[in-house]
């Protein structure tokens, strides 16, 4: 007599542990950090559950560097590249999706290529060009590599293709131009491919630091990856309690936002075709 085994029940229980283990692996850093964040630096490397609370990391932390300068900078830096990208991705966009011109097909075939192409091998010759132009060591050198983007522009192509041509036509009679058709049509039904790829672009640039530690040179045009890696290296040494705190401030705005936006996040990426 033969037991039948029910197999999928194993699968997920094994499924449930691997991911709450993997999830475990990917947490214990963050609580590391917090712990030696908002604990005296005599605590950094041992746990008592008693131990003292404290901000005054945090407080050394932003006194020792100017991370006001560091967050202005970025913020100003990923605004750029974001509204940049969505004007630019947006307009090839439209024309790949709805305009027939010699060459469009080896055009975006150069538009997908991009996307194997790394951003680190073109570090020589970007920096090559911003010096030629005189942007070494300012806000615009680190923006202009990115203000482009083959995979912003693959991805709006989509979404614009699946719009029924009979809302452009409508459009069309009601006497709008094409312009007018892409703002008041195209770009509303493309609502959350924007939102998918607006947070995967202001996450990717604010986190960005080969580049920037390249083309900047001083305070006042480094965002804040570049400041606190040379927080961390130069100014505090191993000091891992101030470390850590200047850590959680810089990346703290990602992280909430994230946790405050979780369900438009994914929710996004779905409708937008992500998987």
């Amino acid at each position: 007599m033969e037991i039948a085994v029910d197999t999928s029940r194993y699968d997920r229980i094994l499924n449930t542990i691997g991911a709450w283990a993997l999830g475990l692996l990917w947490f214990l850093p963050l609580i590391y950090a917090v712990w030696t964040a908002f604990h005296p630096g005599a605590y950094a490397t041992r746990f008592e559950p008693f131990a003292p609370l404290t901000l005054q990391n945090f407080v050394n932390a932003w006194n020792a560097a100017p991370f006001a300068h560091y967050f202005v900078n970025t913020v100003m830096l990923v605004t750029m590249v974001t509204l940049s990208q969505f004007v630019l991705c947006t307009l090839a966009a439209y024309a790949f999706a709805r305009f027939e011109f010699p060459g469009k097909t080896l055009l975006f075939t150069l538009v997908l290529l991009q996307l194997l192409v790394m951003p680190e091998m073109l570090i020589v010759e970007n920096y090559q060009t911003m010096r030629v132009l005189g942007l070494i060591d300012t806000i615009a050198a680190i923006a202009l590599p990115y203000v482009a983007s083959g995979f912003g522009i693959f991805l709006l192509r989509q979404t614009f293709m699946t719009v029924p041509k009979e809302l452009e036509e409508a459009a069309r009679i009601e006497g709008a131009g094409t312009l007018g058709i892409l703002w008041k049509v195209y770009v509303p039904l493309a609502k959350p491919t924007y939102l998918a790829y607006g947070l995967v672009s202001v996450s990717y640039h604010w986190n960005n630091f080969l580049w920037p530690l390249i083309v900047t040179n001083s305070v006042e045009t480094r965002p804040v990856t570049v400041g606190l890696s040379v927080f961390s290296s130069v100014d505090q040494g191993i000091d891992w309690s101030i470390i850590t705190a200047a850590t959680l401030m810089t990346s703290g705005p990602l992280l909430i936002a994230f946790l405050l936006f979780q369900r438009q996040f994914v929710q996004s990426f779905m409708r937008a075709g992500i998987k």
